[in-house]
């Protein structure tokens, strides 16, 4: 666990500062290491309030068993800016990362990594600070463009924005809008892209976001509680 790169109360403008310096952090490689525990993490919130739900579930891989979850509710006083989306969600996620009783070997979180206008979306940001090999897989487009895809299942081309390749766009279900994958920290782009195939089945999004996706809905709608749920040892 990494000490605390920055205080969480700061503004916009001196939060795209620090989005610049942490983006000197980080590390784009090839991910090899084996793969025991894979997480996802996601955020529910309903729009206009300041009430944050967060969700951190953890996988056994390859066989996408879950094994079980952390889940906070805490609040956020960062505002809705466009391209700072880590500030508004980190502090959720961190909260919800700190419960864990053992960290994953990797941890792919619903929203972009270097796929980002100062190449560090919330991925690389939450990898970074937990120094922990991150994806980001995300539902939208932020920066960029690519070539149409086919409908067939597995498509994909990569991402462009300023003639830099930042990320994939993948169709992961036959006839269903892509998925958008990139880097975080610690991990490159085919690594990346090879870590959510492995955890694809029959859904548009990996097994370990929509788990994640799925559990902070129930605890924003009330029918799960926060704490940590274990369905067997880690």
């Amino acid at each position: 666990m990494s000490a605390s790169l920055h205080s969480w109360n700061v503004s916009p403008a001196e939060a795209v500062r620090i989005q610049q310096d942490i983006r000197e952090k980080v590390r784009l490689e090839p991910f090899e290491e084996p793969v025991q525990y894979v997480a996802g993490a996601d955020i529910s919130f309903d729009r206009g309030s300041d009430i944050f739900h967060a969700g951190i579930v953890v996988l056994k891989f390859p066989s996408l068993e879950l094994c079980g979850h952390s889940l906070v509710t805490t609040r956020s006083t960062f505002p809705y800016v466009p391209g700072l989306l880590s500030f508004r969600e980190m502090p959720a996620l961190l909260e919800a990362w700190e419960q864990l009783p053992a960290e994953p070997d990797i941890v792919v979180l619903d929203g972009h990594g270097i796929a980002h206008p100062r190449r560090l979306g919330i991925a690389s940001h939450f990898g970074v600070w937990v120094d922990k090999p991150t994806v980001g897989c995300a539902k939208k487009l932020l920066v960029g463009m690519h070539e149409a895809l086919s409908v067939e299942v597995k498509s994909h081309a990569p991402i462009y924005d300023n003639q830099e390749i930042v990320g994939v766009a993948l169709r992961s279900r036959e006839n269903v809008k892509p998925i958008y994958i990139s880097p975080g920290h610690r991990t490159d782009i085919a690594s990346s892209l090879s870590v959510v195939d492995a955890c694809l089945t029959k859904y548009r999004l990996p097994e370990v976001t929509r788990n994640a996706h799925r559990l902070v809905n129930e605890l924003r709608r009330g029918e799960v509680e926060p704490g940590v749920r274990l369905y067997q040892d880690m």
